[in-house]
Order: C-alpha cells, then sequence, then structure tokens
C-alpha cells in the first residue's frame, strides 16, 4: 500500500525540529533541507537516564547539525524536573500515560523555545520511531500548541517515503551511535 506523501504546511519555511537523537533526526533533516526548508534542530530531552547517555546522544545531535551547517540549540537536562512530573506513573507500560505525559513536556518546551526564536511551526523526529505511538505525539504536539499561542505543531509521520530506510542508511554512514532504548530508566528496565 502506497504511503501518502509528506505534507508541507501551507506557510512553512522555516521549522523548529525538537530532536530526541541523530539517527531519528538525519533522515528528517535531509529531507527538509532538499525541499528547501530551514531546520533548527533543538535538542531538549531530560526524559534521558543516564547523563553520560544523554551526553552521547547529544554530541552525536551536534556533530549531525555542524556537519550540516544547520543551528543546533541545547536545552537544559532537567532529569530530576522530568522525575517529578512522571511521579506515579513509573509502572506505566511503554506507549502508556508516563511516555504521552513524556511528549507533552518535550513538545511544549519545543513550542515555548519556537515562539520566543519567532518560528511558528515546530515539530519533533518522535514521530520517526516505529517504538512510539503516533497518536500520543499528535495529541502532545496539539497541547503544545495550545499552550503556546502564535504556534503551530506540524504533525508529521516520519515514518513515510522511504525515511525509515534511509534513517538505516544515515546511520551507517555517518556512523552514529545507535541507543538501545527510548531514553528513560523506565524504559531501559522494560
Amino acid at each position: 500500500m502506497k504511503q501518502p506523501p509528506i505534507i508541507v504546511p501551507e506557510g512553512l519555511h522555516e521549522v523548529l525540529l525538537h530532536a530526541c537523537c541523530a539517527p531519528c533526526s538525519s533522515a528528517i533533516v535531509e529531507w527538509l533541507l532538499a525541499h528547501g526548508l530551514h531546520p533548527t534542530i533543538y535538542y531538549f530531552n531530560p526524559n534521558i537516564f543516564p547523563r553520560r547517555e544523554y551526553d552521547i546522544r547529544k554530541e552525536e545531535s551536534k556533530r549531525h547539525a555542524a556537519l550540516l551547517g544547520i543551528p543546533w540549540i541545547d536545552g537544559d537536562y532537567s532529569h530530576d524536573a522530568w522525575r517529578q512530573a512522571v511521579v506515579g506513573l513509573e509502572g506505566e507500560p511503554e506507549r502508556g500515560r508516563r511516555c504521552e505525559l513524556c511528549f507533552t513536556q518535550r513538545l511544549t518546551a519545543t513550542a515555548h523555545k519556537a515562539r520566543e526564536l519567532g518560528i511558528r511551526h515546530f515539530a519533533t523526529t518522535l514521530a520517526s520511531s516505529r517504538w512510539k505511538s503516533l497518536e500520543q505525539i499528535e495529541r502532545a504536539g496539539h497541547r503544545a500548541e495550545q499552550a503556546v499561542g502564535g504556534t503551530v505543531f506540524w504533525a508529521q509521520n516520519w515514518r513515510k517515503g522511504g525515511l525509515q530506510e534511509r534513517r538505516n542508511q544515515l546511520l551507517r554512514e555517518y556512523a552514529f551511535y545507535n541507543q538501545q532504548y527510548c531514553g528513560c530508566e523506565f524504559s531501559v528496565q522494560r
């Protein structure tokens, strides 16, 4: 079954792209640049644990952006605040309520950063992972859009159009570190 093409929202020329890691952002950024769009990568992932894992993923994302000559912004690593936000949800399964709350927190921060930078549209690489619920990501993005006036969430399934296969090629070409779990201590335990 043929996937519908990626639809660029009308008026989008620049996008703040929340990036969870370099492998997931690689094919998306390549696609955006090939279509004349200007991404800025926003690395905001307070869920990632331990700190060493966070730093490895952060440096890979920064390296990728530098190689492409695109802007890259470091969000704060506030794992303690993230842990406070998910209190009571530690036992939730993957794709459960904890994940949706985590997406909402990260995308709301992205929407705030987009507004601060004067970038109207924001999107996320979370929607490239087959391990994530696209419905949860879309709900989280629209919550963030509603919470932060003047922003528009670009809800896009980035698994389409051969991007998943291209991601795997770029992972090898760039010799990216490829993590084996989502990021939080609860996902590594599953």
